[in-house]
C-alpha cells in the first residue's frame, strides 16, 4: 500500500519517481503515465463519418465507434504491413494529420527513408530528435538502410540485435540485449540496469554497479573471441548511443498510432480530411484547408441554410462543407438558434422570426454570419452588393421589416465591399483565402506560358516562381541585423516560408494578399531564401 495526500482536490502520492529522483521502482511499484492526444479525438471523428456515409449509421454511438475500431484499427488487428499504407502515406509524404509527422523535417526524412514497417517508422521518429540530427544519425540511417548488403557486424549477436535498424543503436532496449547477449553471466535484468544508469539520472544506483556490469561485460567478451580493445569500443558507443537513444516499447506504440493514421488517410480520405480540419486549431485552420484543397477537394463556403456543427462531406466526397462553427465568435447558444430555426428563405425571415431568441442570434452574431459570407444566400435583387445588404440588416440592425426597409432605401448607395474587405474578412473570420480575387486564372496561365512556376513546383536549376505572400515576421540576427520570414501561399494551396536576409525596413516593403514573382534560393536543410528583396521581387498585376 502507498500513503495518499489530498492536493487542491486532487489525490498524489508524497512518493516521488521522476528523472532525478526514483522511489518508487525499487519498492516494486509501477508508475504509469496516461497521456491524452488530439489524434484519438480526430480518429473519434473520423470513425463517426465512415460509420455515417459507408455504414448507413447516421448517429453513431461510442459503443459504435469502439466497434469499427476494434475491427478495423485495434493493433492486435490491422495489418501493420500494408504497402499500401506506407506508399500512399510515408513514400509520397501524403502526411495529413499524420501524427509525429506534423513537421516538414519529420516529413522529409520520413520520404527519404521509405519505411516499410513499424520498425521503420519508430526509428525516424526516434532519431528525429536534437540529438540523434545533432551527431547526423539521420544521413548515416539512410544510407545505410539503402546499401545494408555493406553494413559489418562485429559479431552474430549484434547483427540478430541490430540488424532491423540497420547496424544502428536506435533503441535503449538495444544496449541491454547486447550486454546480456555478449557479457559473462550479465542476466538481462542486469542489462535493462546498465541501460538505465546510461540513459537515467537517480536510479540509486552507482559507478559501484556500473563497474561490475562493465567488468562482466567485458570477460564475456573476450571469452567469445572479442579484443579487448573492440569490447571497450563498443562498451563506450554504448554510452555514446546512450546520450539519445529512444525507448523502443514508447516509440513503437506511438507508432502504430502513426500508423493508424495513415491506414485513415488511406482506406477513407474524405472522413480523415474532413476530422483533420475539424480538429486542427484555428492558428493552423487556414494550412489546413489550403492541404485539402491541394488534394483535390471543394471547399463549400459556410452557409446559413446547409453548414452544421462540423465538417461534413458531400455525398459524391468531393467537396467539404465548412461548419457554422468555423466562423470566429459564433458560438454554441446562437448555433441552436440556426439549426432549430432554419431554412431561412430571406432576410426577412431571419431577422424577424417570433420563435428565434434574438438575445442569441444578437447582433454581434449577424455581424460575423454577413462579413463571413454566411449570408450571401439571402442576398437578393434589392441590394446593390454585400455591403448594402450588411449596413441595411446588420450594422443598423432593425426592429421592425418598416425599419428594413427603410434602411434597404437610406444605403442603396454602398454596393459591394471592396476586394480587400473581402479577403480580410474571409481569412480573418472563416480561415479560408479567396484566391480568385488575389490572382485571375489568365494571370495564372500566363505565367505557365512564360515557364515560371508556383513555388510548390519550385525548380532549382530555374530559380524563379511566384506566390502570395499572407504573413510577414520581422526578425533580427544575432547581430542585430534585420531580417523576414515571409508566410506564402500559390495556386496549389501549398503554404512555404521565405527568408528574406538583409532587409532594409526604409527600403523594403511588401504587399500582403498580393502576388509576386521573385528569384529564390533553396536549401533542402533551410528551405526557400533571398539576399535581396529590393532585386529580386516583382509585384504582378
Amino acid at each position: 500500500s502507498m500513503p495518499l495526500i489530498n492536493s487542491k482536490g486532487v489525490r498524489q502520492t508524497p512518493w516521488s519517481e521522476g528523472q532525478n529522483v526514483r522511489h518508487l521502482e525499487p519498492m516494486g511499484f509501477i508508475k504509469f503515465d496516461l497521456l491524452g492526444l488530439s489524434t484519438l479525438a480526430m480518429m473519434e471523428t473520423a470513425i463517426e463519418l465512415i460509420l455515417k456515409r459507408h455504414f448507413r449509421n447516421d448517429n453513431p454511438t461510442f459503443s459504435d465507434v469502439k466497434s469499427f475500431y476494434d475491427r478495423y484499427l485495434h493493433p492486435d488487428k490491422i495489418d501493420l504491413n500494408d504497402e499500401k499504407v506506407y506508399e500512399n502515406v510515408f513514400h509520397k509524404g501524403n502526411f495529413v494529420g499524420t501524427f509525429q509527422f506534423t513537421e516538414d523535417g519529420a516529413r522529409n526524412f520520413a520520404e527519404r527513408v521509405k519505411p516499410n514497417n513499424i520498425i521503420d517508422v519508430s526509428a525516424i521518429t526516434s532519431i528525429y530528435r536534437p540529438g540523434p540530427l545533432s551527431a547526423n544519425v539521420h544521413e548515416d540511417y539512410i544510407e545505410a538502410k539503402g546499401s545494408p548488403q555493406y553494413i559489418k557486424y562485429l559479431t552474430p549477436e549484434i547483427q540478430e540485435i541490430t540488424e532491423e535498424t540497420f547496424g544502428f543503436l536506435i533503441f535503449q532496449e538495444q544496449i541491454a540485449k547486447i550486454a546480456h547477449a555478449l557479457g559473462k553471466d550479465l542476466s538481462l535484468d542486469e542489462g535493462n540496469l546498465l541501460r538505465k544508469l546510461l540513459t537515467k539520472k537517480g536510479t540509486g544506483k552507482g559507478f559501484e554497479v556500473k563497474d561490475r556490469i562493465h567488468k562482466k561485460f567485458i570477460d564475456g567478451c573476450i571469452e567469445k573471441g572479442i579484443a579487448q580493445t573492440e569490447a571497450q569500443a563498443l562498451w563506450e558507443k554504448f554510452e555514446y548511443f546512450s546520450g539519445y537513444g529512444f525507448n523502443k516499447s514508447h516509440a513503437v506504440c506511438y507508432s502504430v498510432i502513426s500508423y493508424q493514421c495513415a491506414w485513415l488517410l488511406t482506406y477513407y480520405q474524405a472522413e480523415w480530411i474532413a476530422a483533420f480540419l475539424d480538429k486542427e486549431p484555428e492558428s493552423r485552420k487556414e494550412e489546413a484547408i489550403n492541404t485539402a484543397k491541394s488534394l483535390g477537394y471543394s471547399i463549400a463556403p459556410v452557409d446559413v441554410n446547409t453548414s452544421g456543427r462540423t465538417w461534413e462531406i458531400t455525398k459524391d466526397g468531393k467537396t467539404l462543407i465548412q461548419p457554422l462553427t468555423s466562423i470566429k465568435g459564433f458560438g454554441e447558444s446562437a448555433m441552436i438558434q440556426v439549426l432549430e430555426h432554419r431554412p431561412f428563405k430571406d432576410i426577412e425571415d431571419l431577422l424577424f422570426r417570433e420563435e428565434v431568441k434574438y438575445a442569441k442570434l444578437n447582433k454581434k452574431v449577424l455581424d460575423r454570419l454577413c462579413r463571413a459570407g454566411a449570408l450571401d444566400a439571402l442576398v437578393d435583387d434589392r441590394f446593390t452588393g454585400r455591403k448594402h445588404f450588411w449596413s441595411a440588416a446588420v450594422v443598423e440592425r432593425p426592429k421592425t421589416k418598416k425599419k428594413f426597409h427603410e434602411n434597404i432605401e437610406k444605403y442603396r448607395g454602398e454596393g459591394d465591399f471592396s476586394e480587400e474587405e473581402i479577403i480580410h474578412f474571409k481569412t480573418e473570420l472563416t480561415g479560408i483565402f479567396p484566391m480568385n480575387l488575389v490572382i485571375s486564372p489568365e494571370t495564372i496561365e500566363k505565367l505557365k506560358e512564360k515557364f515560371i512556376p508556383p513555388i510548390s513546383e519550385f525548380d532549382e536549376e530555374l530559380q524563379i516562381c511566384w506566390f502570395i505572400p499572407r504573413k510577414v515576421i520581422p526578425k533580427k540576427t544575432k547581430r542585430g541585423k534585420d531580417y523576414w520570414i515571409l508566410q506564402v501561399i500559390d495556386s496549389n494551396n501549398e503554404t512555404e516560408k521565405i527568408t528574406c536576409w538583409g532587409i532594409d525596413p526604409k527600403k523594403d516593403s511588401i504587399h500582403i494578399n498580393r502576388p509576386y514573382m521573385s528569384r529564390l534560393e533553396y536549401d533542402p536543410k533551410w528551405g526557400f531564401s533571398t539576399r535581396s528583396m529590393y532585386r529580386n521581387f516583382r509585384l504582378l498585376g
